[in-house]
């Protein structure tokens, strides 16, 4: 309370006074703040110059198999996966090359690759299209409880369509005719509730259903 009877002169001198004792304070706390705003723009700008060259790496390696140069799209994919692992482009390499597996054959391989995107990718939507290839992969090598133990890990509602009927194909691959009907008619019945709209192809699920409805019947 004292200082509301000072004089303006004797406040401003203990002002200065007090400035004098702590300008060190005061420069240091000014230079750390906008070291830190700096700082930042410029982490910034390093990171989107980084997303930039990754993507520039990943356009390259899909030019590169598309003009069936795979030796040069598998060094691109070296670099995408080893210099820009922070990048969301070394999960899609990634991915790309597990297809490459799957094409060449290699199902162990890409089943690695996908179960590496699938575990370790910050983006859920890239983890989730990994889920449903390796359940696809685990099918092909026969790994039939895999992939349905693959399958029990979405949770994603708008895909029920879709992960019911590859329920369906890997009970049909696994011999349970009926019980891949079922699943096949669950699938059916979440395309007509809109849940799998453009996820499923309707016609071929019903294709799917007649013919193993046919084939039920008659054993």
């Amino acid at each position: 309370m004292v200082d509301e009877y000072l004089s303006e002169r004797e406040q401003a001198e203990q002002l200065r006074h007090w400035v004098r004792e702590n300008w060190l304070w005061l420069v240091t706390g000014v230079a750390i703040g906008l070291g830190g705003i700096y700082g930042y723009r410029w982490w910034d700008a390093h990171q989107n110059a980084r997303s930039l060259e990754a993507e520039q790496r990943f356009s390259a390696m899909l030019d590169a198999l598309t003009r069936q140069q795979k030796d040069e799209s598998l060094r691109l994919a070296g670099e995408i996966t080893g210099e820009y692992s922070d990048t969301p482009y070394a999960d899609q390499a990634t991915l790309v090359l597990a297809r490459v597996d799957v094409e060449s054959g290699d199902f162990a391989q890409a089943a690695t690759r996908l179960q590496q995107v699938m575990d370790g990718s910050r983006d859920p939507e890239l983890a989730l299209v990994a889920r449903l290839r390796l359940a696809r992969v685990q099918m092909a090598q026969a790994k039939y409880d895999e992939a349905l133990a693959t399958l029990d890990g979405v949770k994603v509602p708008e895909l029920e369509a879709r992960v019911a009927e590859l329920r369906g194909d890997v009970l049909l691959a696994r011999g349970e005719r009926a019980a891949a009907l079922d699943a096949y008619r669950k699938a059916q019945a979440a395309t007509k509730a809109d849940a799998g709209d453009g996820l499923v192809d309707r016609e071929m699920l019903g294709l799917k259903i007649e013919e193993l409805a046919a084939a039920t019947a008659a054993n």
